[in-house]
């Protein structure tokens, strides 16, 4: 399949290009610098230079794919250059194949025990921008095409993602790991290696209209604690934040640190065969893996 992508230079992005091009895709990303451009060629994929706000180069993108995968984000008017450039892929793919939308699992909230997909949603505010992007998406089937969305868990692996840089990275100079609240509070994990084989799964079987969450593991902020202070160097060094404090040192993202919820995979497992295989994230990220 011939894959156009967004967001291939990034964390996440990189390490579904090394897995579309082992599953023997060919893949076409959007670059927005020579860095980038230099980061996606050395795994295989040919560059295509631009932005997310770049929607005819998104779209002509899109129009030569025989699929789609928006992995890319903007961290500055989330919600409309989002909005915009998965209308510009969807138009430029014209229902010829499918396109897989990255959203999010914290639009569910806290959550009363494990839950799938269907389950009410009730997002902090950093993430309520989504539910209507997702909709709008997901209508597209009503016209014969072929939306998916992938919901991503909190991603770890390979010493990156949100843990590292609001966690590890933070501990490192402050000498602990800062929880918000007592760490008695779940959050959903998966391995970044796991996220993209979900991804690529979700590009070759998924049906129109399907919604995935991408979760491996429901852990307590509590059980993942020692091993992020073991990462950063710190063993056993932990402290606990008030809400307040929390929101002042890492910004609106502290409302996402302090949901309870659980959510389970098996639509995910039991439709398109996903087999996470990182099942022991503080193992992992004790060790940096």
């Amino acid at each position: 399949m011939k894959v156009f992508l967004t967001g291939g230079s990034g964390y996440i992005g990189q390490v579904v290009i090394e897995a579309l091009v082992r599953h023997g895709h060919e893949v076409t990303a959007l670059a927005r610098s020579d860095r980038a451009v230099e980061t996606v060629t050395a795994l295989g994929a040919k560059a295509v230079v631009g932005e997310l706000t770049d929607l005819d180069v998104l779209r002509e993108g899109a129009a030569g794919a025989d699929g789609v995968l928006h992995l890319g984000a903007s961290y500055e008017r989330s919600a409309e250059i989002d909005r915009d450039a998965a209308d510009a892929l969807l138009t430029g793919l014209d229902g010829r194949g499918p396109y897989v939308h990255t959203g999010g699992v914290w639009v569910y909230g806290d959550t009363d025990g494990v839950v799938d997909e269907d389950a009410a949603k009730n997002p902090p505010e950093i993430t309520a921008w989504r539910l209507e992007n997702e909709a709008r998406v997901l209508e597209t089937a009503a016209r014969g095409w072929h939306p998916v969305v992938v919901m991503p868990a909190l991603v770890y692996g390979r010493s990156g993602g949100l843990i590292e840089t609001f966690f590890v990275e933070p501990a490192r100079s402050n000498g602990a790991v800062a929880l918000v609240g007592d760490g008695s509070n779940h959050t959903t994990l998966v391995h970044v290696d796991d996220l993209a084989e979900l991804y690529v799964l979700a590009l070759e079987k998924a049906p129109a209209g399907a919604v995935y969450v991408a979760v491996a593991e429901n852990r307590t902020f509590a059980e993942l604690a020692p091993a992020l202070a073991e990462a950063a160097g710190h063993p056993g060094q932990i402290r606990h934040l008030e809400a307040a404090e929390a929101h002042e040192q890492m910004g609106p993202i502290a409302g996402a640190y302090v949901l309870d919820q659980q959510l389970t995979s098996d639509r995910a497992r039991r439709e398109l065969g996903w087999e996470p295989r990182h099942l022991d994230a503080p193992a992992a990220l004790a060790a940096g893996r």
